[in-house]
């Protein structure tokens, strides 16, 4: 037996040895740190595809053509002053992606903090009363914004120059 017993354990030590072996010489998936700049460049695109589609498929709910082609929308009568001042609120977000880009660090997180917060404050006020597809689009904006937060707040520090 033990003959058996050692013949048996030095079998197993060269099958675990094997195995483990084998679990070294696994290839694992290749990966690469990504760049908290490119986070929030990526953060914002998704922001703004959200946002187009949003306003797009809210163009197909009962009646909105007509209250656009009869010049009413939800704050009053179009105007240029009010189509300016709704252009002026997505200008911002739509050159976030760019500015996460060339602004220096300590300017981009701030501003991406104070935009990402901003516009996250903006979709809880509009989210309210919309309909189904709006209040997903709407809630999927806002964590994404306060991602946007978040990762500006947590941008990792280096030691200076």
């Amino acid at each position: 037996m033990n003959g058996l017993l050692g013949g048996e354990r030095s079998e197993f030590s060269a099958d675990l040895k094997i195995v483990m072996t084998d679990k070294r010489s696994t290839l694992a998936f290749e990966d690469i740190k990504v760049h908290v700049r490119f986070k929030l460049f990526a953060l914002w695109c998704s922001v703004m595809f959200f946002y187009i589609y949003g306003d797009y498929f809210e163009l197909y709910q009962p009646g909105k053509l007509q209250e656009m082609i009869s010049g009413r929308m939800p704050f009053g009568a179009v105007s240029q002053g009010v189509l300016l001042a709704m252009a002026g609120v997505m200008v911002i977000p739509s050159l976030m992606p760019f500015l996460s880009l060339v602004l220096p660090a300590e300017v981009n997180r701030w501003v991406n903090i104070v935009f990402g917060a901003i516009y996250s404050v903006i979709m809880i006020l509009v989210i309210r009363g919309g309909w189904h597809f709006y209040i997903l689009f709407g809630w999927i904006e806002i964590t994404l914004t306060v991602l946007i937060v978040w990762y500006a707040w947590s941008w990792p520090k280096q030691p200076a120059r």
